[in-house]
């Protein structure tokens, strides 16, 4: 379904602290929830606006982390802090479940729309901004009952130029427009880390590798891109040589300044046919159709929101192909070239102040 002429708004729930997140976001990493936890989250709050007479339809999120701290030993191995279970009823040691938990400080980006009756104008624009504001104060009060990523909610900290109460403003249909209020917008998400998608480091990475090894797989390039794979190399030209004959090790796909990237999971792939509704004992849903699936991965960076152009670039939308069995979030980050940030930073070089 196109949203292209349906007016829209962005929904802002900033600096949401949540304790004890689930840091494990698949069976092959950890460090913060899976895009697909905050993609449930969206679909699990419009089902509680909907409770709650906000007729509000929520198509996309984005994720700004300012803050994280997980919840493990520190030193070169790190191991996750466990609790202990009280004894078991025959007074043995109950067993340990790992579990990985995190504490964080997030703002959540929504584009929404109004789910209005045909030939009836939308509030979402007919509306004056104190309306807005009463749905988007709504959202924040159906949200802090809710889980986040497994986390429970706390009490968002006030502070000097710090924005803390949820807010919504119409999207100009404007291009122009609507990039000039993007780079207000991201403004107050400073200082945070944006997640985005880069699928394109990827292929770029399975190039290489089959450059040398054509049984090369996108495994095998994940797991390259996913580690430091340090090798002796040449110091580039002009540069100072190693002192004492000393050899110079880095990883020459990884340089300095190459960027906060990171393997991360980005949806389901298929393992089954879809069964009917009940036909699985002991579905978590009887009412809902099933199918098993497993994680699908991909590349992803953290990056400064002020490095983005467009707001599409911010945003996680899940699609799904029921014919390959391929259920997925995609972004819609694409890398700008140096002029084009040169240029970006140019125009905006005034603007840059936390506000």
């Amino acid at each position: 379904m196109s949203h292209a002429n349906i007016p829209q708004a962005l929904l802002v729930l900033p600096r949401l602290r949540v304790q004890n997140a689930n840091a494990i976001s698949s069976p092959l990493t950890h460090g913060f929830p899976s895009v697909t936890a905050f993609t449930g989250l969206m679909w699990a709050l419009e089902r509680k606006l909907a409770q709650a007479d906000v007729p509000l339809h929520l198509h996309a999120v984005g994720v700004v982390c300012h803050h994280h701290q997980e919840q493990v030993t520190q030193g070169y191995v790190r191991s996750f802090n466990l609790t202990r279970n009280p004894v078991d009823k025959d007074g043995s040691t109950a067993a340990i479940v790992e579990e990985g938990r995190i504490h964080l400080e997030i703002t959540l980006v929504f584009t929404v729309s109004e789910k209005s009756a045909t030939g009836v104008a939308p509030t979402l624009v007919q509306g004056a901004q104190e309306h807005r504001q009463q749905w988007a104060d709504a959202a924040g009060r159906v949200l802090s009952q809710m889980r986040v990523a497994g986390g429970s909610l706390l009490p968002s900290r006030a502070g000097p130029g710090r924005r803390v109460r949820p807010w919504m403003e119409l999207l100009p249909d404007d291009a122009q427009k609507r990039a000039e209020h993007f780079r207000a917008w991201r403004r107050q998400w400073l200082p945070g880390f944006a997640l985005v998608g880069r699928d394109d480091l990827l292929a770029e990475r399975l190039r290489t590798l089959q450059a040398t090894d054509r049984q090369a797989t996108l495994l095998d390039a994940w797991l390259h891109a996913a580690r430091f794979n340090h090798q002796p190399v040449k110091p580039e030209e002009g540069k100072a040589q190693p002192a004492d004959g000393k050899v110079l090790w880095e990883d020459p796909l990884r340089k300095r300044g190459s960027g906060w990237l990171v393997p991360i999971p980005v949806g389901y792939a298929a393992l089954s046919a879809r069964h009917a509704a009940g036909s699985v004992l002991n579905a978590r849903d009887a009412a809902a159709p099933l199918r098993f699936v497993e994680s699908i991965y991909s590349m992803g960076e953290w990056i400064s929101p002020h490095r983005l152009t467009h707001l599409e670039q911010l945003l996680w939308q899940a699609e799904a192909d029921e014919a390959k069995g391929l259920y997925r979030c995609r972004n819609g980050y694409q890398p700008a070239t140096d002029a084009a940030l040169d240029e970006e930073w140019d125009d905006d070089e005034d603007t840059y102040a936390y506000t």
